[in-house]
């Protein structure tokens, strides 16, 4: 191996990050960077940065820039024009790694028509994961948005104090103390501008909302998700367990693909005698997998408030899976005050032929709600959409009937704002036995 290849390990790893922002359509053809240190065999650290103009969901060796404080090795490639930047963020006590990537709907939700130079607002996200994960996202403006020495100045000292920042009308960057959770959070800022632009074309009133988070947010958000934990991500795996292990990869790719939930966000469980296995990495690339945990039921003090809760399920009940998703456009939908009324959706009627013959309504819980009410609407819908806490489902065998909740609720979901963007009257086209719900 020539000294500027990369280890393939290391290759493996771009590609599939890379491959993740690709399919999550935040890079076009060749734009955007990957960043980390790496500590090779003789124990040197090197900035190691994907090449100037290279296609992140394609990457192969040469495409991969080691740099050091001794020697610059370029391989067939030269690096990124934005090394400078990436550099000085990785100095960062708590930044092994960081990436750049053009999350477009963040990017237009971010966009202002001020004379320039200004000073942009902050980005608030609506969503809970951009909420508890990522908090309020600076947004720069800088006269020449792409490598200038403004940029190299002002991004690190943003990312000093916060996990994402963005560059007005260039891209997201962010920070992780490795790849997977810089590119967690890239995805999370992707996810909160989605949220946050679906919602304006719905009619949804986001600044009131956003003062609401503001002021009260316990009052908009239910219980914080677990932090992320980047450490131990692989390919799911039990011993004894390899089929089922199999089928939370199957599951959780799926999850990823659909869009039913961010990269490793939401939760799936599978029931056993006296344990369950437990993922808290839902949604998860094939290429990088996520993590599985074998637990007991028998609750314990040390359980997360979403561990509690699947177990919780699990104990008043006789369902064998559960899962829990953050699909976008339900956390859209549950924020939704029809015309005439003050408060939002109670209930998500499908107006669809599929749909409708699946649910006759979908329940929407607030926020705070008792997980008594939580279950017993489970044992009657199957799915709950929880404003500000994402969408739960559980099923009686398989991973695979339980993925059915959330993928149609998004179906639901985009064929009701579909028929509302046409100008059309939903109410008109909800079956008449739902209206007696």
């Amino acid at each position: 191996m020539s000294k500027w290849e990369a280890p393939p390990a290391l290759v493996r790893l771009f590609h599939s990050v890379g491959r993740v922002l690709l399919l999550n359509d935040m890079e076009d053809s060749h734009c955007g960077n990957i960043a980390l240190l790496w500590r090779d065999g003789q124990g040197q650290e090197h900035l190691v940065i994907t090449s100037t103009g290279s296609q992140k969901g394609d990457l192969d060796a040469r495409q991969i820039c080691f740099l050091s404080t001794t020697e610059t090795d370029h391989g067939y490639y030269k690096a990124s024009s934005e090394t400078d930047i990436h550099a000085r963020i990785l100095a960062l006590p708590d930044a092994a790694a960081s990436i750049h990537a053009h999350t477009k709907d963040l990017t237009v939700m971010t966009y202002d028509d001020e004379a320039k130079p200004n000073t942009p607002a902050p980005f608030v996200p609506i969503d809970p994961l951009g909420h508890h994960h990522l908090g309020v996202i600076p947004v720069d403006w800088v006269a020449v948005p792409s490598g200038s020495a403004e940029m190299a100045k002002i991004i690190p000292e943003r990312l000093r104090d916060h996990p994402a920042m963005l560059i007005q009308g260039h891209g997201t960057f962010t920070k992780g103390r490795n790849v997977l959770e810089a590119l967690y959070r890239i995805c999370l800022a992707d996810n909160s501008g989605y949220v946050a632009r679906l919602a304006e074309r719905m009619g949804v009133r986001v600044d009131s909302l956003r003062q609401d988070i503001q002021a009260r947010p316990e009052e908009v958000f239910a219980a914080p998700p677990p932090p992320y934990m980047p450490e131990g991500i692989g390919t799911p795996e039990v011993a004894g367990e390899e089929e089922i292990a199999a089928e939370f990869r199957r599951t959780g790719a799926r999850i990823f693909e659909s869009r039913l939930s961010p990269f490793h966000t939401g939760s799936v469980s599978v029931r056993g005698v006296k344990t369950m296995l437990y993922s808290p990495t839902a949604s998860m690339p094939r290429e990088i997998g996520g993590v599985l945990r074998e637990m007991p039921l028998d609750t314990k003090k040390t359980d997360d408030a979403e561990i509690a809760l699947h177990k919780a399920i699990y104990q008043k009940s006789q369902f064998q899976t559960v899962l829990h998703c953050f699909v976008p456009e339900a956390e859209v939908m549950a924020h939704f005050i029809p015309p005439g009324q003050e408060k939002p959706v109670e209930r998500i009627v499908p107006i669809d032929a599929e749909g409708s013959f699946l649910y006759l309504v979908i329940p929407v819980l607030p926020p705070r709600f008792e997980t008594a009410t939580l279950i017993r609407l489970l044992h009657d819908y199957k799915v709950v959409v929880v404003r500000g806490g994402g969408v739960w489902g559980v099923g009686s065998q398989s991973l695979s009937e339980v993925l059915h909740h959330p993928s149609s609720v998004r179906e639901i979901c985009l064929y009701r704002f579909g028929a509302m963007e046409r100008g059309l009257d939903v109410s008109r086209l909800e079956p008449d036995q739902a209206k007696n719900w």
